[in-house]
């Protein structure tokens, strides 16, 4: 899986399979040559649930970096997000879209100022995102989530765990306002235009007063709609301690999440899956987190392209291990980069 994340040559299984009739290979790993056939039914021998705990062992070992010290209660924000993963039509499990459009899904717990992903679970493509969702959360936890994720339920059942969480909600939805708060010059700055403590999240007709008060904070993004109206992003929390800037700031850290998808999608090659079975695709995806959780340690910053090409000339024989020693260190003299908003 290394030769495969790490060597742009390797594409494809059978590309895996050559590798191991290598002699060079064969050495530095301790293998032998081995078959296709006994590559193929490695994805439904091993057990991916083992990698799975070595996935959230080494994402407990990532260290937060905080950009502003009023950042600091922003320190544990995990966003949650899913992402694609395409799939053949004769893949049966991977159900998503109909017969012939078929897919998994990935739904990874990022830690935004940690820079890495702390879960990860794999599901078929029509996976439901907020049961995933459920499984993921601690107690004591602290989410970002977008407007797929919005269950009134469900954000009770957070409240009472009890974690933390942010949502975007839809621009039309329904509340009753309990009190409106006033808004710092800061917040202002940030581009918060409204915020207030709710008493009711959802229509009378549906849905009971809450049993503690929720809280909606609007901000504008400083873009404009179709119809000429400015593009405000409507956002629901039980947080009543954070300024209303920390909870713009938060969303903001949700892209994270994206930016961590295309490392993995578009550098580390998962796009491709390699085996047509579920648990062939859950060990895929987790080798893929450890590696780029296992360079995330090493360097102490997130994964970066650089760093990607110096492992792969390292593996592929054009630098020695001196020298990608030398870039690491590099590294480490330069103080992580904030999280893109």
């Amino acid at each position: 899986m290394l030769l495969y994340f790490f060597n742009p040559t390797v594409t494809s299984l059978r590309g895996v399979q050559q590798t191991t009739t290598l002699t060079k290979v064969q050495k530095r790993l301790g293998i032998r040559r081995t078959s296709l056939g006994a590559l193929s039914e490695a994805a439904y021998v091993f057990d991916a649930a083992l990698l799975h705990e070595i996935v959230t062992t080494l994402g407990a070992q990532l260290r937060p970096h905080v950009p502003l010290a009023e950042q600091e209660a922003l320190a544990p924000l995990t966003a949650v997000d899913g992402s694609l993963l395409p799939a053949l039509p004769r893949m049966a499990w991977a159900l998503w879209q109909d017969d012939q459009h078929r897919a998994a899904k990935m739904h990874v717990a990022f830690a935004v100022l940690r820079q890495g992903p702390v879960e990860v679970t794999v599901t078929a493509g029509n996976g439901s995102e907020r049961a995933e969702w459920r499984g993921l959360v601690q107690p004591g936890g602290f989410y970002v989530v977008d407007r797929g994720y919005v269950d009134y339920g469900l954000f009770q059942e957070l409240h009472d765990v009890p974690c933390s969480f942010i949502c975007r909600v839809k621009d039309n939805a329904a509340y009753e306002v309990q009190a409106a708060r006033t808004l710092s010059p800061t917040a202002v700055q940030a581009g918060v235009v409204h915020d207030a403590v709710l008493r009711r999240l959802g229509t009378a007709h549906h849905t009971r007063l809450l049993p503690q008060p929720f809280r909606v904070v609007q901000v504008a993004t400083g873009k404009t709609r179709q119809d000429g109206t400015p593009d405000v992003l409507v956002l629901v929390t039980h947080r009543l301690d954070l300024d209303a800037e920390l909870i713009a700031v938060a969303y903001r850290y949700r892209w994270a999440v994206e930016l961590f998808f295309r490392w993995v999608k578009c550098v580390l090659g998962c796009r491709h899956l390699l085996s047509q079975g579920l648990n062939g695709v859950r060990i895929q995806v987790y080798a893929a987190f450890i590696a780029s959780l296992l360079i995330s340690l090493w360097v102490g910053r997130a994964p970066t392209t650089r760093t990607y090409e110096m492992l792969c000339f390292y593996l592929s024989g054009w630098a020695t291990e001196t020298e990608l020693i030398a870039h690491i260190d590099r590294l480490h003299l330069k103080a992580p980069p904030p999280c893109k908003n």
